[in-house]
């Protein structure tokens, strides 16, 4: 089974898929693993060579076909581990191979902000996913989250002001105006 969970920037949505399979593993015995999405964000020099550096966490920023592929991959019911890449935000870069999805896995959880979103090239993941969960989050907290987020990494606050403003917002802005409906809604505050 594989699950998108879904939100805007800020959500919780790597927090909660990672409290979410320490639970279905430890509470139920389930073999889940998490897929970020943010794993296939393109390298920086890519983005520099593109003029992108500035909107990086933007859905063009991504490669939305080599998601695509390790999903489909990952659905087959792979003989052997998958290997799959995860970003290191400290680091600012994907980094290939960070994670195992081990073959007995029965449960993947997908996290990322685009998954449901409804516009090319992202519509290519429609029917990837046996649920999907939008994670529903307050304007007002995820601003505060990915202020701290930005803080905790070290920028100072007029920078980091700049990339909740100019970056942040408004993606998280399109995912919730732009992305399909999802199965299941989950609130948080």
């Amino acid at each position: 089974m594989v699950v998108a969970l879904v939100g805007a920037p800020g959500s919780g949505k790597s927090t909660l898929s990672e409290a979410l399979r320490a639970a279905l593993v430890d509470q139920f015995g389930v073999s889940a693993e998490v897929v970020p999405m943010d794993g296939f964000h393109y390298d920086n020099a890519i983005l520099d060579a593109r003029g992108w550096r500035a909107r990086k966490g933007a859905p063009h920023t991504f490669d939305v076909a080599g998601l695509a592929s390790m999903l489909e991959r990952l659905r087959r019911q792979p003989l052997s581990d998958v290997a799959v890449p995860v970003f290191d935000r400290e680091r600012d870069l994907s980094a290939a191979s960070a994670r195992i999805v081990g073959k007995e896995a029965s449960l993947l959880l997908v996290e990322g902000n685009y998954l449901l979103l409804d516009q090319a090239p992202w519509r290519q993941l429609n029917g990837l996913f046996d649920l999907s969960v939008m994670i529903d989050c307050p304007r007002a907290l995820l601003e505060q989250r990915l202020m701290a987020r930005w803080l905790d990494l070290g920028l100072p606050e007029d920078k980091a002001r700049q990339k909740v403003d100019g970056n942040d917002l408004p993606n998280a802005d399109l995912v919730l105006s732009t992305s399909a409906a999802a199965d299941l809604v989950f609130s948080t505050s």
